[in-house]
């Protein structure tokens, strides 16, 4: 199973914004990434008035759209999958998961924090805190990065998590 890295922190400190660069780093050195994005709130990635929202609207438990180069999935579920879990039926053809959130699952932890916005880190106990990136520095017994230091952050990624082995599409059967 590819390693799973949570990028956390408040509201408004740029969680979604370091993802974006960290994932356009990481693809120029060759790597596939995965994404997922915690929710604590119900979400609709559907459209109103589309076929697939219609088909689920109509009763549909699990609707997939496809294309040649896409899928989509909607399904209902009865309680909340673990990153685990998801790791293992939807992201086996990646190297690295990032996931935006995830405060309280027990991976790895990447907080993003801005001292503009939040008093203090969330993450400031938290055992799996493996980096900080942050607008100011902080003593944390983890790396700490600046706001725009993608590629160090890359680098930290690469070494920690994805040295010694070949990117997933490069792998030989």
């Amino acid at each position: 199973m590819p390693p799973i890295v949570s990028v956390v922190g408040n509201s408004g400190a740029g969680k979604t914004t370091l993802l974006e660069k960290l994932v356009r780093e990481l693809k120029k050195r060759g790597y596939r990434i995965g994404t997922i994005k915690h929710d604590v709130h119900e979400f609709d990635i559907d459209h109103e008035g589309k076929d697939s929202w219609r088909h689920k609207e109509a009763g549909a438990c699990t609707v997939a759209v496809s294309s040649p180069k896409k899928l989509a999935l909607v399904k209902d579920i009865e309680s909340e999958e673990c990153l685990d879990s998801l790791a293992s039926k939807y992201f086996q053809d990646v190297d690295i998961i990032l996931t935006e959130g995830y405060k309280k699952e027990g991976k790895p932890k990447i907080e993003v924090f801005r001292s503009q916005v939040h008093e203090k880190p969330l993450s400031k106990e938290d055992k799996n805190l493996v980096a900080l990136v942050s607008d100011t520095s902080l003593d944390l017994d983890a790396p700490c990065f600046e706001l725009n230091d993608t590629e160090g952050l890359a680098d930290f990624l690469e070494k920690r998590f994805l040295t010694g082995s070949l990117p997933a599409h490069e792998v030989l059967p």
